[in-house]
């Protein structure tokens, strides 16, 4: 893993790469805040559901979290903060609790 985040981090990665970080980081934030009232989706490798509270069955989930696999990965290990990414359009949440900020970082920077 430390070898993909350094590829990452170096903007070097390859899909594979990407793909594996992207799976392992939502995992772990699944583990950290288990539930379903959050989807967070990351196109085109993985969608993961956190946070206790409602939950959905069908259709789209009460709160969504959608961002790209880069930015994901610069959220989860602490180089990007949630409001920043906010503001420049690299991120969008929307419905109730969707601001995950309280559960990031995932890792250390």
């Amino acid at each position: 893993m430390a070898s993909a985040l350094a590829a990452v981090r170096a903007g070097q990665a390859d899909h594979d790469e990407l793909r594996l970080l992207t799976k392992h980081l939502l995992a772990v934030l699944a583990a950290k805040a288990p539930g379903s009232a959050v989807e967070v989706r990351v196109p085109p490798y993985a969608v993961a559901q956190c946070v206790p509270g409602t939950r959905h069955t069908r259709g789209n989930p009460p709160a969504v979290v959608e961002v790209d696999a880069a930015t994901w990965v610069a959220l989860a290990t602490g180089d990007l903060e949630w409001q920043e990414a906010e503001r420049s359009g690299r991120l969008r949440a929307s419905g109730e609790r969707s601001d995950l900020s309280s559960l990031l970082p995932l890792l250390e920077p």
